[in-house]
């Protein structure tokens, strides 16, 4: 049996990670989502619906690229791009956002509720209840709506109701206890989509496997460019929805090393970083348990990041699990790191990555310089950069082109 076939198990655990911790108001709401999605899985239907939309409205497969200059310019390991940044909306989201909504629908719901960082799956959950005419309700943290302000009104234009969330940090992790509440007051009605390969049972399932289609895409189209599997895949982590897309289809692939790549932020001190794997410890948050970064008093640590959509004091339970185990590795970038990626993938390229995304390339460049000439990196561009434009240059000078 394959480990996807085997992972996770009927209560979604991954190894000692995962499950579903909510309160008795939701456990059946979360019952009905379990079996319609064990349902519509396995449905005709509902997967040549998703085939369809794929195709002609998403315009998938999003093709690899090959980084010949940023390979050049970094020596070492040759750097190819899975372009989702090229997928409707610029970013891996709406792979599983119009699922989740055809999910709504099938239960009978008229309104789809959710959670927003870098305001990424928000704009992707608007588009697909814009798509499938239900009403859309999105939570976001203050701090992240200044700061990801292009996706706001993207939001707004495509009909959604943006809900600000004013307390703590305002940024992810209280946008998603607001979307949470709020979606226990109209339970009957409505569905939360999570985000991210986070939350209760059966969310991090739904997602990984909504999200495969990248890391399946990535090891067919891969082999038309090198006639053999990446040695190493390289994506950022914050919840681990794009991450665990890719990682997906080569978890069985051993000679394939798989690193997800957590914000650094500012440095090592509690709060200057959301590096969860790194310096987290088990816990259960949002419904889940997991490795999260905890207080002194063990409750949720505040965390920090330049990527709005990774700010986020904990991570999947499987990015957990796989780690645990060896077979994922943890690789670190700081905000300036992140930065001096942005613009020279930009400027060598021509290629504006997302803030979150940028992480993964930073880490490339750096892995590459380690490989040989003879090795080849994948890195999942998980999100274009148009809404991260006004706040890099308001903060970050443009550099001198490299070329």
């Amino acid at each position: 049996m394959s480990y996807l076939e085997s992972h996770p198990d009927e209560n979604g655990y991954f190894g000692r990670f995962g499950g579903a911790f909510i309160p008795p108001v939701l456990e059946q709401p979360f019952a009905e989502i379990t079996k319609a999605y064990g349902e519509l899985k396995n449905s005709p239907k509902f997967l040549e619906d998703l085939k369809y939309v794929r195709k002609h409205y998403q315009g998938r497969p999003t093709p690899i690229s090959y980084a010949k200059n940023l390979s050049e310019y970094c020596g070492g390991a040759k750097i190819y791009l899975k372009r989702e940044d090229l997928n409707h909306t610029g970013a891996h989201k709406l792979n599983h956002c119009m699922a989740e909504v055809i999910l709504a629908k099938h239960l009978g719901k008229t309104k789809v509720i959710a959670e927003t960082g870098a305001g990424q799956h928000g704009v992707a959950l608007a588009t697909a209840a814009a798509y499938f005419g239900l009403e859309c309700e999105i939570h976001m943290g203050e701090v992240d709506i200044v700061k990801e302000h292009p996706n706001v009104i993207r939001m707004k234009i495509l009909g959604a109701k943006v809900i600000p969330v004013s307390h703590g940090l305002k940024t992810l992790k209280e946008a998603v206890d607001s979307a949470f509440d709020s979606y226990i007051a109209q339970v009957d009605s409505s569905i939360y989509c999570i985000g991210s390969v986070v939350g209760p049972h059966p969310f991090p399932l739904m997602v990984r496997d909504f999200q495969s289609v990248v890391g399946h895409e990535s090891k067919e189209q891969f082999f038309e460019h090198e006639d053999s599997l990446p040695d190493a895949i390289v994506a950022c982590v914050g919840g681990g929805s794009n991450s665990m897309g890719i990682f997906s289809a080569f978890i069985d692939d051993k000679e394939v090393a798989l690193y997800g790549v957590e914000p650094m932020g500012r440095g090592e001190k509690l709060g200057d970083h959301a590096a969860s794997l790194t310096y987290g410890e088990e816990g259960v948050m949002h419904g889940f348990n997991s490795i999260m970064l905890k207080d002194d008093k063990g409750e949720a640590a505040p965390v920090y990041s330049i990527g709005s959509g990774i700010d986020y004091p904990s991570v999947g339970p499987e990015h957990a699990h796989l780690m645990s185990i060896g077979r994922t590795k943890v690789g670190l970038c700081n905000d300036d790191e992140a930065v001096e990626a942005f613009y020279t993938l930009s400027q060598l390229e021509g290629i504006i990555p997302a803030l979150e995304s940028a992480h993964a390339v930073a880490y490339a460049m750096k892995l590459a310089k380690t490989l040989g000439s003879d090795k080849t990196i994948l890195v999942n561009l998980s999100g274009r950069g148009d809404k991260d434009v006004d706040f890099v240059v308001e903060n970050y000078p443009i550099p001198n082109a490299k070329f």
